[in-house]
């Protein structure tokens, strides 16, 4: 869920169940905001930090029952007073981001992957909430897609993120190929370069899998939606791949014609095993 809006995926799309519509909307609108806060203008790190206090202070408000003088906020009591949902997976979306305002590079796979489980995963389990699905299994899966597409748009922002002083590349995996920075801020691609890359999106590409079968579990036009989604990341690793792992001259993004190729594969091709198919 990161940088440009997310707009390689849909939010709130005709494929989703009218009913949820309006309230992802809404829930969209807080992360967004929020994420903005942390991330965009020319805020210094402590105003960015007291503004997303302020929204901290805006969910305590809801908890108490206290209505608030912003729009956004009543809506978003309103939303989650209807569909019986707390404040704890948007504050885990807030400790994210407060983390993008304090810390530009992480040491390990697993730290990126903590960072993933509070920035990314979240947004899974409330849609999955909204629908009524809430079994640890079924978030399981959310969370392995919802981390993967995360690190997904890592993969393809390398050179934006750099422009912004930060590394989502994890510092263990740059030390063992043998990748510096100065091949980052230089858009230098060499042979270290590319196992670097290759290595990260065979790995996310497993993650992605791993999540896969969810888009079947669901049904419907909720399972249809993320068939669409998981699709939309596997797409864009294989625009890396072609791309021969260079991510700085020109970004990987979906076009038309990608999307037209993602519904053909999520009518034609919905088993998991065909899924591992259309990831090669």
């Amino acid at each position: 869920m990161p940088n440009q809006h997310y707009e390689n995926f849909p939010v709130a799309s005709p494929l989703l169940p009218p009913e949820l519509r309006a309230p992802i909307r809404v829930l969209y609108a807080f992360a967004r905001s929020a994420d903005d806060l942390a991330d965009e203008g020319n805020a210094s790190p402590d105003e960015r930090i007291a503004a997303l206090d302020a929204y901290e202070r805006e969910l305590d408000m809801i908890d108490a029952g206290q209505s608030s003088a912003v729009p956004l906020f009543r809506e978003l009591a309103n939303t989650l007073r209807d569909h019986h949902l707390g404040t704890g997976l948007l504050r885990e979306l807030l400790s994210a981001f407060r983390q993008d305002v304090t810390q530009t590079r992480y040491d390990s796979f697993e730290s990126l992957l903590d960072y993933c489980s509070r920035s990314a995963n979240p947004v899974g389990r409330l849609m999955l909430s909204l629908a009524g699905e809430t079994h640890e299994p079924t978030f399981r899966m959310s969370d392995a897609i919802c981390s993967a597409l995360q690190i997904i748009n890592f993969l393809q922002d390398v050179a934006i993120d750099w422009q912004k002083s930060r590394v989502y590349l994890p510092q263990e995996d740059l030390s063992y190929f043998r990748v510096t920075e100065h091949q980052i801020a230089t858009a230098e691609i060499d042979d270290h370069w590319h196992a670097l890359m290759q290595f990260e999106i065979d790995r996310v590409r497993r993650m992605m899998l791993d999540g896969a079968p969810l888009a079947l579990a669901l049904g419907g036009r909720l399972g249809w939606e993320l068939r669409l989604v998981v699709q939309g990341g596997l797409r864009i690793l294989e625009k890396i791949e072609s791309a021969h792992h260079d991510v700085f001259r020109r970004r990987p993004a979906l076009r038309a014609t990608d999307w037209l190729l993602m519904i053909w594969r999520a009518w034609t091709r919905p088993a998991p095993a065909q899924y591992q198919a259309s990831a090669h």
